[in-house]
């Protein structure tokens, strides 16, 4: 006996011009996708869309699914669809129409009124052919009657007519549904390749990957985001400004501020998330990705969306906005029309409930095959940087050159604004590490949230308020460590230098995962990561109105932001930089601040660095060559310029009429530079200037030694064995004269003010010193330098234990 069903489908076929054939798949397949192009079809998304449009979700125009019927069977004989895709859409079109139709007849009178509705006024030949081809099998015995096709209906096992696994690829139902999976290029996109290259500039696998990759973990919704989160915070005449400097972007922002004023929720991930599904296919449809690689981008996709989304309406409402902000022109009224089809066709391939997209084997192959493209430890660097310079972001994945434009621009970065030059060599990237800055930030904050800070009375002023603000909130800090606070830059600065391609790129991978071990230990995890460093980050801001906090916060709520998908392990404990001993580090702050904070040991500079060395040294102290360093060095911290004052002018303490006498002598005639430093001298010694004469000022000494051994360390002039023994000697000399940071302070403070040459800024300087030595000593503002967080040579221990690990060794009273 005839198939019902299928007999019932070549009736229906002759309505649409065919000769009966009970085998409606017969066609020659060149001649069926002829036709399905002639009719508007040119591959499969395009099917997959007129046969769904076959069940809009309610009583259904008999004349489409007559043509449903019609394609469908082009498709088979074309090869499109396998069998048992076939018999699945042909089962739930019958059963459809059956539900709808009492009768064959009522059915065929639904289809005349449909054509009549359309403007068909040919008669009804077709109609009695279709008539004639059923009697002359039912003639045969073979008729077809409704009966018939209802027992076929009921009894026959048909399956979904949507590729069931992986369901991921369900999403790229809103650009065009699959029928059948692994997409291939050839009937499923055979444009793919000029739409890649046109609307993305992708023309290969790499660039692909690395958008995919993109989308997946910034895409556009970061700036977007980002932007919402400032306007928040904005009023109205701000937000007006934001909007006239956009320029030619100013359509998206009249959307955005749209969606402020009406309180439209502010998400818009799917638009990034659906798009990857997109690409995905068309990856895999040119072959540029393997279906199991594409499988694991859209399982991404589906990762992600799950996450994020309750169901799909929450999921076509995202992408709405976010294609409305793309295009400029906001189309959330037509959102319900846009996605009607989707959303409440019976027969849609998103009827199964997003929650339930992906099996957990398959989320888990996703989430490995993510991990597994940022393994090598050069995302990191990324990511950390990324926070800095977003487009980075678009480097995930396979490596690519650097280009000559990017290449010059790091170069300039490095040498004018970090002072870095390639004859240093990847070891010149020490000086960025900075475990002693870590140290003095973890300790304050301990010491801020135990009340235990140094007193503001300093007896050199009081701190600014703001700064004193600074250092008091500190104290939010302290379940943080601040290693990601210097990480994060030395990050930045490390990938610059591997851009400029002047660095040995095996030197510059060994930090990388030096780095990467570091972080691995301080924090377990992304989020533990970005909350300290949003903590860090919002109590010292880089600039009081422009912090990073708002993109550090998104990667750490964004589910797709690399930070969550990099390989956090660590391969072994080595740090990028040396971690200087607690004892070391309060040697080195001993120079105070004669110059920046110490917050590193110093090491050889680049020829450039040493020539500007070399001119101050020469300037300052008229010293030319290592020889004299060490000895000008061995006389600062064996006699000084303390002893100066003791031999030429405390003896005048003692006969001021003698001093009176001497400054008259010196007033009365012409003075050349030494004698008038000298006048000027004895002037102090009789007003007591700044305590000349009741203060120790061997603290003169030791910061001078300290901070022109430094620069001797820089010039090469000193090796880090005599070096490290100068700072020996001159923290034993401090020890011996002072038994605090203030008493310290004061005796340099004095110094300073004393041996003073004759200049016109005098009081703009001591002013400018007095302020720094208060900073030094209260620790307001914080990075101002480390006394606040160290004790003195010698001294009693009076701080909190930080509630970390990253804090100096050394210390046998220092907790770890």
């Amino acid at each position: 006996m005839v198939d019902p069903l299928y007999a019932w489908w070549a009736q229906q076929l002759v309505l649409c011009g065919w000769t009966f054939d009970p085998d409606p798949t017969s066609l020659e397949p060149a001649l069926a996708t002829e036709r399905l192009v002639q009719l508007g079809v040119p591959e499969r998304g395009e099917l997959a869309w007129r046969l769904l449009e076959a069940f809009p979700g309610g009583r259904a125009n008999p004349q489409t699914q007559l043509e449903a019927l019609e394609l469908l069977a082009l498709a088979a004989a074309a090869r499109w669809l396998p069998n048992e895709r076939v018999e699945a859409w042909l089962h739930a079109l019958g059963r459809d129409i059956h539900q709808h139709h009492d009768t064959l007849d009522a059915w065929l009178e639904a289809l005349r009124q449909a054509r009549r509705d359309a403007g068909w006024h040919h008669g009804d030949e077709a109609f009695a052919l279709a008539g004639e081809a059923l009697s002359a099998l039912e003639a045969e015995g073979d008729g077809v009657t409704w009966a018939h096709l209802d027992d076929a209906l009921n009894c026959r096992v048909s399956g979904t007519p949507w590729p069931e696994a992986p369901g991921a690829w369900r999403i790229r139902a809103a650009f065009a549904p699959l029928l059948v999976l692994p997409p291939s290029r050839l009937p499923d996109w055979p444009d793919a390749a000029t739409w890649l290259d046109q609307g993305w500039q992708i023309r290969g696998r790499d660039e692909l990957i690395r958008v995919l990759l993109w989308l997946a973990s910034q895409g556009h919704r970061y700036g977007w985001d980002i932007d919402a989160a400032r306007l928040l915070e904005m009023d109205g005449d701000a937000r007006q400004a934001w909007l006239n400097g956009l320029g030619e972007q100013r359509r998206y922002g009249k959307v955005m501020l749209g969606f402020l004023s009406r309180g439209e929720p502010l998400e818009w991930a799917a638009w990034d998330w659906l798009r990857l599904v997109d690409l995905a296919c068309a990856g895999a449809a040119l072959g540029w990705l393997e279906p199991e690689e594409a499988e694991q981008f859209a399982g991404h996709a589906a990762d992600l969306l799950m996450r994020r989304y309750s169901d799909w309406t929450a999921v076509t409402l995202a992408y709405q906005r976010g294609r409305s902000l793309f295009d400029g022109r906001d189309g959330m009224a037509s959102h319900a029309r846009d996605w009607a089809l989707l959303l409440h066709s019976p027969l849609s391939p998103w009827r199964e409930p997003l929650t339930e997209l992906l099996d957990e084997p398959a989320r888990e192959a996703s989430r490995r095959a993510m991990r597994g493209w940022r393994q090598e430890a050069r995302h990191w660097l990324l990511a950390l940087a990324s926070v800095r310079e977003p487009d980075l972001l678009y480097r995930q994945g396979v490596t690519t050159p650097i280009e000559a434009s990017r290449q010059q621009d790091v170069r300039r970065y490095l040498q004018e604004t970090l002072g870095l030059f390639p004859d240093e060599g990847v070891p010149g990237m020490a000086r960025f590490w900075l475990p002693a800055q870590v140290h003095h930030l973890n300790q304050l904050a301990a010491d801020a949230r135990h009340g235990t800070l140094p007193s503001l009375e300093t007896g050199l002023g009081r701190p600014a308020p703001e700064a004193v603000a600074l250092r008091d909130g500190l104290k939010h800090c302290a379940r943080h460590a601040a290693t990601v606070y210097m990480a994060e830059k030395y990050a930045f600065y490390l990938l610059m230098a591997s851009d400029s391609g002047d660095f040995d790129p095996e030197g510059i991978a060994a930090l990388t995962e030096s780095l990467r071990g570091v972080l691995c230990r301080f924090y377990p995890d992304a989020r533990r990561l970005l909350d300290a460093w949003a903590a860090w980050e919002a109590a010292l801001p880089e600039l009081p109105d422009d912090t990073l906090l708002h993109e550090i916060r998104w990667h750490r709520d964004d589910p797709g932001s690399p930070f969550h998908w990099l390989d956090w392990r660590q391969v072994a404990w080595r740090e990028p930089g040396p971690r200087p001993s607690l004892e070391r580090f309060t040697a080195l702050a001993l120079a105070g601040p004669l110059n920046a904070g110490p917050w590193a040991e110093p090491q050889p500079e680049s020829r450039h660095e040493q020539t500007a060395l070399g001119e101050w040294l020469e300037s300052q102290y008229g010293l030319n060559s290592a020889a004299e360093l060490s000895e000008f060095l061995t006389f600062l911290l064996e006699v000084g310029d303390r002893q100066e004052y003791q031999v030429n002018y405390a003896p005048y303490t003692l006969n001021t009429r003698r001093l009176d006498e001497e400054i008259a002598i010196l007033e009365s005639g012409d003075c050349d530079e030494e004698a008038r430093n000298h006048l000027l001298r004895l002037r102090r010694v009789r007003g007591n200037v700044d305590g000349c004469n009741e203060v120790d000022m061997t603290a003169w000494d030791v910061a001078q030694a300290v901070d022109i051994a430094a620069a001797g360390r820089g010039m090469g002039w000193l090796d880090r064995d005599a070096y490290l023994a100068l700072l020996d000697t001159a923290q034993g000399l401090a020890r011996a004269h002072y038994g605090n940071w203030r008493d310290y302070a004061r005796g340099l403070y004095a110094g300073f003010s004393f041996f003073m040459g004759e200049t016109e800024d005098r009081q703009t300087l001591l002013d400018s010193f007095r302020q720094a030595l208060g900073a030094w000593l209260s620790g307001a503002p914080p990075l101002a330098g480390a006394w606040a967080s160290l004790d003195f040579p010698g001294a009693r221990p009076r701080h909190s234990s930080p509630l970390h690990i990253d804090t100096l060794p050394g210390d046998a009273r220092t907790l770890h």
